[in-house]
């Protein structure tokens, strides 16, 4: 009996020793109500004008929420759904009450190669099905590889669109070659054309698309509500998700530095800093696994107005980081261990909505 207690005793001590726990706070100063119920990964959604929603399942099925009933849209493409590609984000053009367009990204299986990779494109919505449908990027070659395809989208004031592109499980190759796709993030016009002015449309045998390199899986972006630089977050390895602010040409590290060790416990490199390569502004010890950004710019919950909001797919709650400039001061969990919260999303109502895995769309509201 006390050789079977003892064995007890040091699985206990593995599990816990192996199983680091988060220890931010709990805040409990909200509740939620469920707008938007069984869903199984909402991996992004957006308002439309009239304040019905779009969301993306991620098996491949675009939804519209419309007078509480759920109506499935006509007319997407083909959707690679493999390990953790599918139908990822939507977005709305910054004049979408002007010229109708949404963007999505999802895993596509067109173009060279078996597999899929990451596709951008764009389309109208009538009568419950899409027109006009565009490819605007997709990333080559395809890879039979099931993680790492980003990507989050998002546009700024000038109405280029930034999206994200995970470095595809090849960390040793795609991240830092920039003639290469994967672990990048892009900038284009709205209409899929290359700016001018991206940092590598000079260099030979570029992909003229990208605008920062060196990262490993981003599935959060958000532009700040004043200084308008955009945010973006990704998974890092076993610690080490980062949140950088996206620059123009600059080189945020992966593989050459992180923060973050292999899953197995190894080590990646014993660098964390080297010249040139740009730094995160926080980063995460143990990882979150952060899925979905927003900032919060609402009257709604004064008390939060002005800072940063993260999903965390790993330790189920939505991380409300409490900003001081670019630094990360406090951080406390919301909707805690209500389940994997994949994509959050400041409604135009001002309320913080949460895709929820296997719950649904929930409105947090404040007490």
């Amino acid at each position: 009996m006390k050789s079977r207690f003892y064995i007890l005793l040091y699985l206990l001590a593995i599990t816990t020793l192996s199983c680091a726990q988060d220890k931010n706070p709990i805040n409990k100063s909200h509740d939620y109500q469920v707008i938007v119920p069984d869903l199984n990964i909402p991996w992004g959604f957006v308002f439309l004008p009239d304040n019905t929603i779009l969301i993306t399942e991620k098996s491949g099925e675009l939804i519209h929420f419309k007078n509480g009933k759920k109506t499935l849209i006509k007319g997407l493409p083909e959707i690679h759904v493999y390990g953790q590609g599918g139908l990822m984000d939507v977005a709305l053009h910054p004049d979408y009450k002007t010229n109708a367009w949404i963007y999505f990204s999802y895993a596509s299986s067109g173009g060279v190669g078996n597999g899929g990779h990451t596709a951008i494109a764009r389309a109208k919505l009538k009568n419950n099905a899409l027109t006009d449908f565009q490819v605007l990027y997709k990333a080559t070659p395809n890879t039979k590889a099931g993680q790492h395809f980003g990507s989050r989208m998002v546009f700024d004031k000038d109405n280029f669109l930034f999206f994200s592109i995970g470095d595809r499980g090849e960390r040793d190759i795609n991240p830092q070659d920039v003639t290469l796709d994967g672990g990048k993030i892009y900038r284009l016009h709205d209409d899929g054309t290359i700016p001018e002015n991206n940092p590598f449309v000079q260099s030979p045998n570029a992909k003229k698309a990208i605008y920062s390199y060196g990262h490993r899986n981003p599935q959060g972006m958000a532009i700040h509500p004043e200084t308008r630089a955009i945010w973006s977050h990704e998974h890092g390895p076993k610690g080490g998700d980062e949140i950088n602010i996206i620059e123009g040409g600059h080189n945020y590290g992966w593989p050459k530095v992180t923060y973050g060790k292999n899953y197995s416990g190894t080590e990646i490199t014993d660098k964390t800093t080297l010249p040139g390569l740009t730094q995160p502004i926080h980063y995460w010890d143990p990882s979150i696994a952060p899925s979905g950004m927003a900032f919060i710019s609402s009257n709604v919950y004064p008390k939060w107005k002005g800072n940063l909001l993260v999903g965390s797919l790993k330790f189920q709650y939505l991380d409300l980081c409490y900003l001081k400039g670019k630094k990360i001061i406090k951080e406390e969990r919301l909707l805690d261990g209500l389940g994997r919260v994949r994509s959050v999303v400041l409604g135009p109502d001002g309320y913080i909505y949460a895709g929820i895995e296997n719950l649904g769309i929930v409105k947090i509201i404040p007490k």
